[in-house]
């Protein structure tokens, strides 16, 4: 299983949103650029990067994205603002492994398929559930779809994979976030990613043997070190037994 580790930006700044509220980041007094170095450090070969000011439309974070992109030797996952094709092709052009579309894929659908058939495996759908409805704008606007429904839109797109945040999950309903993401990776051909659900070790092992998650976002629980990287990536990594070894 691929573990992503998270960097989210808010005016330069490495943050941690609850519940996604823009106004109310949790802020990490680190360099993002040492933090992205240190992950690759410990190991990583994948990790993201969210522009929060380009979701929110109120700036951005492009240059220091791109020197991340140059300057870490890991795989960099760019989302926050990607709305458009043309949009991800800059990204592509600038060295990003894969992009990550979220509201575009219910605003503006031939965006997200135009762009994943011009860069097959290189386009994330993330799908941000909301007591059973999809959620837009940041997790301010519910929409009509239920995640299955709206997944299965996009069975013909050539997807890297579909990213799955459960916003109940921040609640602490752990029981509840299992059974949506179970149910989903059941019922899609595409791999899967689960964000939002990591926040101890043990939380990587039930992930790690439930069918069809090939990878986990993990964010403010390397920034708080309530994880760390070395060890759970050694989890993550670890040939799959016959049942999971909980710690």
């Amino acid at each position: 299983m691929i573990l992503f580790p998270l960097i989210q930006l808010q005016r330069g700044r490495c943050v941690s949103l609850r519940r996604g509220r823009l106004e109310e980041a949790e802020l990490w007094h680190v360099d993002p650029g040492k933090k992205a170095a240190e992950f690759a450090d410990a190991g990583a070969h994948w990790m993201q990067v969210v522009d929060l000011d380009a979701v929110s439309g109120e700036g951005d974070n492009a240059a220091l994205i791109s020197q991340i992109i140059r300057e870490t030797p890991a795989d960099v996952v760019v989302g926050g603002g990607i709305r458009t094709r043309d949009r991800a092709a800059s990204w592509m052009d600038a060295g990003a492994a894969r992009v990550v579309f979220g509201s575009a894929a219910v605003l503006t659908p031939h965006e997200v398929t135009n762009a994943a058939h011009d860069f097959p495996d290189c386009v994330i759908l993330a799908v941000d559930v909301f007591q059973g409805k999809v959620m837009i704008h940041g997790w301010r606007e519910t929409t009509a779809f239920e995640p299955q429904s709206f997944i299965e839109q996009f069975d013909a797109a050539p997807l890297a994979a579909v990213q799955i945040t459960d916003i109940d999950a921040d609640i602490g309903d752990t029981d509840a976030e299992l059974a949506l993401i179970t149910q989903l990776a059941a019922t899609t051909r595409k791999p899967v990613i689960a964000s939002g659900m990591v926040r101890a070790l043990d939380d990587i092992s039930r992930l790690k043997y439930m069918g069809n998650i090939d990878g986990a976002v993990v964010g403010r629980a390397l920034f708080r070190r309530s994880i760390d990287l070395h060890e759970a990536l050694a989890v993550a990594n670890a040939p799959a037994e016959r049942a999971a070894e909980f710690r």
